[in-house]
């Protein structure tokens, strides 16, 4: 399989470690260096994208994939106010993408054990949700898109409505941020009550879980056609 790594950063060159050492070849970089680079001619070599940028990019970046036929996978958080507009474009072209706030299958794993918990913990209000999210000092949105996942799949589940940053109100889900020097990711939901509490956490060692992730699903997304989610290539 033939890639084009579009941001080529930690996580960038983590994805062309394990891309490679899986017999599929990188035949294009592109970074804020050489952003120059990023032409039709040059991305079509490929047969398929892995997209890891930033909230500033990401949108102008898969939208160029789409447009020029080639099926993108992207990581970038912090941009999916544009996220219908993207969908959109992508059903006119019959494009492919995938997106999701984290590839780590380990994460998506977690992803449905917090839905699992909302659905326990829906009938018992003596007990408040929050989460707390920890990253290294270079991510540049807050709160990750893994924690405001977090918080969709439990508002999905149970009687709250929203996610906060600031100090929560009734069937509100106050989400912490912290960043920390070199912390890959860590995640935790904790049920409180005046008795005792509950707590599920995840906690990357490395980023290489992420990268993984996002080859599987570049090497399931070839030949398909639609909008999927990392839930899509589990299954």
């Amino acid at each position: 399989m033939k890639i084009a790594l579009i941001g080529y950063g930690k996580m960038g060159k983590a994805i062309e470690s394990i891309a490679l050492s899986k017999g599929h070849e990188i035949v294009l970089k592109i970074d804020i260096q050489n952003n120059q680079d990023f032409t039709e001619a040059a991305l079509q070599k490929a047969d398929v994208a892995i997209e890891f940028t930033g909230p500033h990019s990401a949108f102008e970046n898969v939208k160029k994939c789409i447009a020029w036929g080639v099926p993108v996978v992207s990581g970038s958080t912090g941009w999916l106010d544009q996220w219908s507009e993207i969908k959109d474009l992508c059903e006119a072209k019959n494009g492919t993408l995938i997106y999701s706030s984290n590839y780590s299958i380990g994460v998506n794993l977690f992803f449905e054990l917090n839905k699992q918990l909302a659905q326990l913990m829906q009938p018992y209000n003596s007990y408040d949700v929050s989460m707390t999210e920890v990253h290294h000092t270079e991510k540049k949105d807050a709160p990750s898109g893994t924690a405001i996942s977090l918080a969709k799949g439990v508002i999905e589940n149970s009687n709250y409505t929203n996610w906060t940053l600031d100090q929560a109100k009734e069937k509100q889900i106050h989400i912490g941020v912290k960043r920390i020097a070199d912390v890959p990711g860590t995640h935790t939901v904790t049920y409180a009550s005046a008795v005792d509490s509950i707590e599920i956490k995840h906690t990357a060692h490395n980023r290489d879980g992420f990268a993984l992730g996002a080859v599987i699903a570049a090497e399931w997304i070839v030949g398909k056609e639609g909008v999927f989610t990392m839930k899509d290539v589990l299954n």
